[in-house]
């Protein structure tokens, strides 16, 4: 089975630790496409960088995406507008399993501030990209309840 492409993007909080990702995912054999930004901008704004990475994977259903900000809620709050996009938060292995698990996501949003070492966010980047989606009916309903919002009247 070949590997997914990997879409990568962050802001400038992110910037240091996208790059790094960047590296040691192509080391690992993945096609990584950097969605920006390109430089390390303190005025630049996560949602322009988190819709072209969402962009890449809706354009291409066997891509997945990296987004990397400060706290990744940012990034994860911009993904999760647009239908058919599941973004979740990776601040550790087990929400990583989970998200993947259960709601079979797309998206994965990092919190740059919280890890302390390089250990950690690799561990969290290969339990998302190896964990499996359950697939599991309660798990698939949800998911399509969830495109469903996007249609709902507030």
């Amino acid at each position: 089975m070949s590997k997914p492409g990997i879409v990568l993007a962050s802001d400038h909080n992110g910037f240091e630790l996208k790059n790094k990702i960047g590296i040691y995912l192509q080391g690992l054999g993945y096609v990584v496409e950097d969605a920006g930004d390109a430089t390390q901008d303190p005025n630049d704004d996560f949602p322009v960088f988190a819709s072209r990475a969402v962009a890449a994977v809706l354009a291409h259903p066997d891509k997945v995406a990296i987004l990397v900000c400060g706290s990744g809620q940012g990034m994860m709050m911009a993904a999760n507008r647009y239908k058919g996009i599941r973004a979740g938060l990776g601040w550790s292995v087990a929400a990583a399993r989970s998200v993947r698990e259960d709601e079979d996501s797309n998206v994965l949003a990092l919190p740059a501030e919280a890890f302390a070492s390089e250990s950690e966010w690799r561990a969290v980047i290969d339990t998302w990209l190896s964990t499996p989606f359950a697939g599991a009916a309660r798990y698939i309903r949800r998911n399509q309840m969830l495109d469903q919002l996007s249609h709902q009247q507030q």
